[in-house]
Formats: C-alpha cells, sequence, structure tokens
C-alpha cells in the first residue's frame, strides 16, 4: 500500500468525523455513529501508517513511496 492510499484513509475519516460532528450539533440521528467510524477509520489508517514506516527499509524515501 503506497503512501498516498494511507493519507486518503486518514483523509476520508476526518470528513466522516467532521459529518459526525455536524450531525451531532444538529441533532439529527446518527451523529454518534459517524463519530465513532469516523475515528476507527483515522486509527485504521494511523496503524496502516506506522505498519509502513517500520516495513520500509528506506526511511529517505519513504515519503516517495
Amino acid at each position: 500500500m503506497k503512501v498516498k492510499h494511507i493519507i486518503a484513509i486518514f483523509l476520508l475519516g476526518v470528513f466522516i468525523t467532521t459529518i459526525g460532528a455536524l450531525f451531532k450539533i444538529q441533532h439529527w440521528p446518527y451523529g454518534s455513529e459517524l463519530i465513532t467510524s469516523g475515528s476507527l477509520t483515522e486509527g485504521l489508517a494511523l496503524l496502516l501508517g506506522i505498519w509502513k514506516l517500520f516495513t520500509t527499509k528506506q526511511f529517505k524515501d519513504f515519503l516517495n513511496s
């Protein structure tokens, strides 16, 4: 998995969390579920980023992979 895919997953999680917060502010249904799923998506992206960092042999070219 490339770093740009990990960043895209993280940004998707941020988007879902933001929409969930909007739902909570407006007292619309499923706000809590959106915040939870967005946070889990961000956590998954964080774990994938850490895994990518530790499995990459060349730290210098990490962001170019």
